[in-house]
């Protein structure tokens, strides 16, 4: 069994907040980091808080870890 990265939260908070992946852009995450968010891929912590931070939140609003079977 292995874990997989599941980052749901993040577009949940985007929506519920009113941010764009645009608005994501122009604070400074780059293209490459998106697509590896949409690709389930891992993120440095330094990433993690710097997404937390733009969208003044958790890292469980941003990420979760989910068993895959």
């Amino acid at each position: 069994m292995r874990t997989v990265l599941d980052y749901g939260p993040m577009w949940e908070t985007m929506q519920r907040k009113g941010i764009s992946q645009y608005s994501l852009l122009k604070a400074g995450i780059d293209n490459k980091t998106l697509d590896s968010i949409k690709k389930g891929k891992n993120l440095t912590l330094l990433t993690l808080e710097k997404i937390c931070a733009i969208l003044d939140c958790t890292p469980n609003e941003v990420v979760r870890f989910v068993k895959d079977a």
